[in-house]
This record gives C-alpha cells, structure tokens and sequence, in this order.
C-alpha cells in the first residue's frame, strides 16, 4: 500500500515556503521604489544648492522609504515581527513599519484556496486497491496562528489531506467508495478541520472527484453486472409468464360453463382470421356445425371480401 502526491501536490511544497512568505514584496514594493526615486532626486537637487545637511537627511528619508512603505492586497495580512517577536499584522493597504528593527515575515492570503490530493494503490476495506482523487477547499482565517503553529501551513495541508483521504479509503468499502462520495467527503471535511483549526485555518470542503480500479477488476465488475441484470430480465419474463397463465386459468374457468359465451368467441376468432384478403383457414366441419354456421355456405359468406 503506498499514497503519493499528485503532480499538482508534489510541486506544492517546494514552492510553499516562497508562496506563503509574499516573496520580494516584502522587502520593496512599486510605490516604495517611486517614492525613493523621487526623494533621492530631491536629494540631489538640495546638494547641488549647496545645503549639504538637508540632501544627506532627505537621502536617509528615501532610504527609511525604500523599505519601510509597504502595501498589503485586499485579501492579504502581513505579519510583523520586532527584533524576532510577534509585533501583530497590517494590512490590507498601505503601512509604515521601521526597517532593521521591523521585518514581514509573511504575507498571508486570505481566499478560498483549493489542494489536490492523489492517494494511490490504497487498499479498500474490501481489500480493493484503488486511486482516489480529491480537491480541498479552505482558507485562513487567523493569519496570527498559521505563522506560528505550524512551520509551513501549505505542506501541514497537503499532508494532513493524503492522511486522511488515506483513512477514508482503509474504513470505506470500494461500494460506498463509488456511490457515497459526497458522505465520505463530508467525513473527510469534519476531520480535517477540527485537526488544522488550531493553526488558523478552515476546511469548507472536500470533493472526491474521481475513484480508479484496476482494468481487471473493472471488467469482472461489469460482467457481473450484466449477469445481475439478465438474471433480473429473466425474473421480470418468469412473472409475466405466470401471470399471463394465471389469466388464461381465468379466462378458462369462466368458458368452462358457459358454451354460448365459447362459441362467440371461436366465431370472433374465425372472422379475426378471415378478414385479412387472401387468407384461407381450414376447419373441421364438427368444429363449423359446433359453432353453427351453417356449414360450408357460412364459411363462404365470412370469406367472402367487403365490396
């Protein structure tokens, strides 16, 4: 039995680390740089006039500019830490912090994220292996604790999903596996968010896309299908034959005293059969006397066609 990450999962840990921080932008923005550029052209243009204190101060100004504005999205937190404690987060927007002394650790996004997970080759109660693939739904709901309970909560995710997708698999028959998805998911869900809770973070759903079966395995499925549902075709024809001879027992208990009521009816039969042009039927003359028609005359008048 083995669980291995998906295409999609595998990359994600590498990049985690890079994603989860905010990367260059929390070092200099676009409107940091601008503002730097244009104090540095102060700066230079005070120094040119020959006021040398205020250049060097508007210089250190651009420079304090450079790396203390910073600007957050709408939908991210920055987390502030002072001399290496937590200081609290800002954002969204525009913020001030004090460079040496103040560092972004991470810039959290807030939104509704989604994380594949591919649990291959696991076994089924029923001792089925199969491959199951699933999408997790959650967001950051405390920037605070997802940076500091967990080391990395991107690959905390992804891991705690193969855990218990893992799970699901061993306690569900490959049955409930295939038609109960959306229970399995939900199961998956409470699991998941009452363990990721405590760094922040809510799990709103999981979806099992898709559940795989060896080739094998899938053939001897659908034959025994096909089986199942000849031997339902053959159950449904034996009932209707039963009741068919059920209603032919009753037609012939009401005939059996009644001979007025069986001749009508094997003269309607005889006309039924006459009617059509170019038929011929071949009664016995007891049968045509039985019936009283009046010998060969009556069967001539019936086969004779309708002007």
């Amino acid at each position: 039995m083995s669980v291995s990450f998906s295409a999609a999962t595998k990359r994600q840990p590498a990049d985690s680390d890079g994603e989860a921080r905010g990367g260059a932008r929390r070092y200099v923005n676009g409107v940091s740089f601008t503002v730097f550029v244009i104090l540095v052209a102060v700066a230079a243009i005070v120094l040119v006039s020959g006021v040398p204190l205020v250049g060097l101060f508007v210089f250190a100004l651009a420079v304090l500019a450079l790396f203390g504005i910073k600007v957050a999205d709408q939908w991210e937190k920055a987390v502030v830490l002072r001399f290496g404690r937590f200081r609290g987060l800002r954002g969204p927007g525009l913020f001030m912090i004090l460079p040496v002394v103040d560092q972004i650790s991470h810039l959290i996004d807030q939104r509704m994220r989604v994380t594949n997970v591919t649990a291959e080759s696991t076994l089924t109660r029923d001792t089925v292996p199969v491959d199951v693939d699933a999408i997790v739904f959650w967001t950051v709901w405390d920037a605070q604790k997802s940076v500091l309970e967990v080391i990395d909560y991107l690959q905390a995710i992804a891991m705690s999903a193969q855990t218990a997708l893992r799970e699901a698999i061993g306690h569900a028959e490959l049955a409930t596996m295939i038609t109960e998805r959306e229970h399995i998911g939900a199961q998956l869900r409470s699991i998941l968010d009452e363990k990721t809770n405590a760094w922040g973070i809510t799990v709103h759903s999981v979806e099992i896309r898709d559940v795989r079966i060896p080739q094998g395995l899938e053939e001897a499925m659908s034959r025994q299908a096909q089986a199942e549902r000849e031997r339902q075709a053959r159950i449904i024809l034996g009932t209707a034959e039963t009741e068919i001879a059920s209603r032919f027992v009753a037609a012939a208990a009401e005939y059996e005293n009644r001979p007025a009521a069986m001749h009508l009816r094997a003269m309607n039969m005889l006309y039924e059969a006459l009617k059509e042009k170019g038929s011929m039927v071949i009664v016995p003359s007891s049968a045509v006397e039985t019936m009283g028609l009046g010998g060969l005359t009556g069967l001539t008048s019936l086969a004779r066609p309708k002007e």
